[in-house]
């Protein structure tokens, strides 16, 4: 029988920052409309409502003296201990982000060297070999690097890469934005190895969208909010009703065509772990997905969630996610070999991304 290679995880890790940032932090904050017109309502009501919106009551932020590069480094670090891989077998280090490294007392994005440059520096890595490069790709920019590192391993061209995904968007937001209250710090990162099997296994299937022409601006930089904010910043902005409709309209039908070109019925997905933009956004987009196989029931425990608690990191939402499940640090939450679990993603751009992968057999 003729083996086939096969993209595999054989290492995981993150970095959650020590710094915890709770809603009833916000309820001092002077917030404005986007027509520079203040909010009038009490800040215990508008940090309720939040909550009630997003689901989420907590996130991290990243210590004053460290930068995404330095997330990125501890996440890699996690990973590659936890696997006991040598740095000097990595063939790719794949660093998704989308602003570099924004220093606390500088909030300039700075990407040269990249990110990936300066994780390997910290690493050690003396390979020349090892390539390293950055992927700007909005929040599914670590799945897209998923993507990548898949192509260059059943290629043959590689035979271990490090995918990392960090960011600080702590440092991107306007504080007198309510959304600010939304972005969170962190990182994530996953070992891919190329493995020969004749039976399939790993990732089975991808696929990923750009919509630019009437979707491209719905996240983008802009001025704070506040008329009378007196730096000179550009602040992540985002049109939330627009980009929820985006997120239903694609993220559901991107895993569905996904499914189907692994050739697995919705059955077959145990899990199901999408890329944690909004509470109640992601259950929107569960159940229309298995509303597009006329299946008006869900079932319980197939979307593990961390928003609540870590918010929204951007990229390393989803390798976070992975990383707390595989090292048993949420309760309930499971993932046994053999199974089929989904990763998905949506973001600036605007991008959508899907990934079917079937856990290793023991």
């Amino acid at each position: 029988m003729r083996r086939t290679l096969y993209s595999v995880i054989t290492g995981t890790g993150s970095y959650l920052p020590s710094r915890v940032v709770r809603n009833a932090d916000f309820v001092t904050s002077t917030f404005f409309e986007a027509t520079g017109q203040p909010l009038t309502k009490p800040g215990e009501e508008i940090v309720e409502r939040f909550a009630q919106i997003t689901d989420i009551q907590e996130r991290r932020y990243a210590a004053d003296d460290q930068v995404a590069s330095d997330l990125a480094f501890l996440a890699a670090q996690n990973a590659l201990q936890s696997s006991n891989t040598d740095p000097e077998t990595l063939d790719y280090i794949l660093v998704a982000h989308n602003f570099g490294d924004v220093a606390l007392d500088n909030r300039r994005s700075d990407f040269v060297p990249t990110l990936a440059a300066r994780v390997k520096h910290k690493l050690g890595i003396e390979n020349p070999n090892c390539v390293a490069y950055d992927l700007p790709f909005g929040c599914p920019g670590w799945l897209q690097g998923v993507i990548q590192a898949d192509y260059y391993l059943r290629s043959g061209d590689a035979r271990r890469v490090l995918v990392i995904g960090a960011e600080t968007l702590s440092r991107v937001c306007d504080p007198h934005d309510r959304d600010s209250m939304i972005y969170a710090d962190g990182a994530g990162a996953i070992i891919l190895e190329a493995q020969e099997s004749d039976t399939p296994t790993g990732i089975l299937a991808h696929g990923s969208r750009s919509d630019t022409v009437q979707a491209a601006h719905l996240l983008r930089m802009a001025k704070s909010y506040n008329p009378a904010y007196e730096g000179e910043e550009l602040f992540l902005k985002m049109e939330g009703r627009r980009l929820y409709e985006y997120a239903l309209k694609t993220v559901p039908q991107a895993i569905k065509d996904t499914l189907d070109k692994a050739g697995l019925p919705i059955e077959a997905m145990s899990k199901l772990l999408i890329h944690q933009a909004n509470g109640k956004m992601d259950d929107a987009i569960l159940k229309r997905l298995y509303g597009l196989y006329n299946q008006a029931t869900v079932p319980a425990g197939v979307m593990p969630m961390t928003i609540s608690w870590l918010g929204n990191s951007s990229v390393a939402t989803l390798p976070t996610l992975l990383d707390l499940i595989l090292q048993h640090q949420l309760p309930e939450t499971t993932i046994n070999p053999g199974e089929i679990i989904v990763f998905a993603s949506v973001g600036a751009g605007m991008n959508c991304n899907a990934v079917v992968y079937q856990m290793p057999a023991e």
